[in-house]
């Protein structure tokens, strides 16, 4: 029987007094999350804007659609499900990104992310994929020793022969390479965290994919910050393995993410008793803290965390506003810029945010990119039987955009994206922090 591991209670109340809600019997709050869905078709509209659905754009199948696995998803919990449609509604769950589109697009709010993640941690016993999902889902553990991990991926990817055995043995495909871990490290050491606050405190949160593969981004928004008067202080990820659990919960390793999570929680509580901004610089590391903390802990900590937590763009947007943040701009930069945005941050409408940060530059000439998901998406982008979607899915819109523009600088704060982006178009690309900091 399916027992839900998430706390589903903000979706109690949905689907009362409506005759037609189509409330699986089965599921509880869980349930009503899934019925949320109304049919509008809003999903399957040929639409070139926004970013709903990645799966269904490259599938043309209803079934890949939201509305599509809210369908089979109420036959599962009503033990209606037949075994073909079972096998169809397992390979659509494994085919969604995890954009997060839905969640802002939808008529509704249908949150199949989150809902995949519920469905994964129904499933664990029964994923033929679950070694690899394990070791995807333990990455910031291994990226505790990323001289040795580095080694073991710099031969993967050097050999084709070690390539096919891992797609054979462990389903990641041959196909893409996979990104090296930096061996670089962050200097805390010069961080006086335990000095009082002032009213230009802020937290700048190490998210464990961040400092394992890219703590220059750390270090130049740390730069950024302290240059335009800010009092930092770091959190997120130490010696003693604190991490925000990402990895975990897109995996669907529920409790684990869940045992992360309020390890996370207990260090930022003092900064959130003093009411400080904690400020992330990966989209999805970060914005888990606002979203699926609240259905990991029953704590009202995680409420707070919410409402304190702010993406690097959202919180320079809010202290330009404020006129608190005016950074002396001494350097042009004679490249046209092209954002890429991450998924979560178009869910949450943070590149407008992004758009308020590059007007600071003088003379920027700058171009937003709109498109739907670039097919990353944390592990998707690596699995045998995902690849050829994310591929695809790159290929609708930034193939022939940043081909076009072969001289631009391109700018995204994702690392899913900015793997993505290197690998199907052999370019770099960088976070807006960076770009402020080579700017200052």
């Amino acid at each position: 029987m399916m027992k839900p591991k998430l706390d589903w209670s903000s979706y109690e109340n949905e689907g009362l007094g409506d005759a037609y809600a189509d409330i699986p019997k089965k599921g509880g709050n869980f349930a009503k999350a899934i019925a949320v869905c109304i049919n509008s078709m809003v999903c399957l509209r040929p639409i070139d804007k926004g970013v709903m659905c990645p799966s269904f754009r490259v599938r043309q199948d209803a079934a890949f659609s939201p509305g599509g696995r809210s369908r089979l998803l109420k036959k599962w919990l009503n033990d209606e499900i037949t075994e073909e449609e079972k096998a169809l509604l397992d390979q659509s769950m494994s085919a969604c990104v995890g954009c997060k589109g839905c969640k802002r697009e939808c008529d509704t709010g249908l949150d199949i992310a989150a809902i995949r993640s519920e469905y994964l941690a129904n499933h664990q016993e029964q994923r033929y994929s679950a070694l690899r999902d394990k070791l995807f889902a333990n990455l910031p553990l291994l990226l505790r020793f990323p001289k040795l991990a580095g080694l073991a991926i710099s031969w993967r990817n050097k050999s084709p022969i070690l390539s096919r055995l891992t797609e054979r043995l462990l389903g990641i495909s041959a196909d893409v390479k996979l990104p090296l871990p930096s061996t670089d490290t962050i200097n805390t050491q010069s961080v006086e965290n335990n000095k009082e606050f002032s009213d230009k405190t802020v937290v700048l949160l190490m998210d464990s994919i961040t400092k394992g593969f890219s703590p220059e981004v750390i270090a130049s928004a740390y730069s950024v910050l302290e240059k335009t008067g800010y009092d930092v202080r770091l959190a997120g990820t130490d010696q003693e393995g604190l991490i925000e659990g990402r990895t975990w919960f897109s995996a669907g390793y529920v409790e684990k993410a869940t045992d992360k999570a309020e390890l996370l929680l207990d260090q930022l509580t003092p900064y959130l008793d003093a009411d400080l901004p904690i400020i992330g610089l990966e989209p999805a590391s970060t914005l888990m803290l606002r979203d699926e903390y609240k259905m990991l802990i029953s704590d009202e900590r995680a409420d707070k965390l919410a409402t304190q937590t702010f993406l690097f763009e959202e919180f320079l947007s809010r202290e330009i506003s404020a006129g608190r943040f005016t950074p002396h701009i001494t350097r042009r930069c004679h490249q046209k810029i092209l954002i890429h945005g991450h998924c979560h941050q178009k869910s949450v409408g943070a590149m407008k945010s992004v758009r308020k940060v590059l007007k600071l530059v003088p003379d920027l000439e700058f171009e937003m990119i709109d498109s739907s998901c670039c097919g990353g998406g944390g592990s998707f982008a690596y699995e045998a039987e995902n690849q050829s979607d994310s591929e695809q899915m790159y290929n609708l819109i930034l193939k022939n955009r940043f081909e076009s523009e072969p001289d631009a600088l391109i700018v995204t704060n994702g690392f899913s994206c900015k793997n993505q982006i290197k690998q199907y178009s052999d370019r770099p690309s960088i976070h807006l922090a960076e770009l402020l900091h080579r700017m200052l």
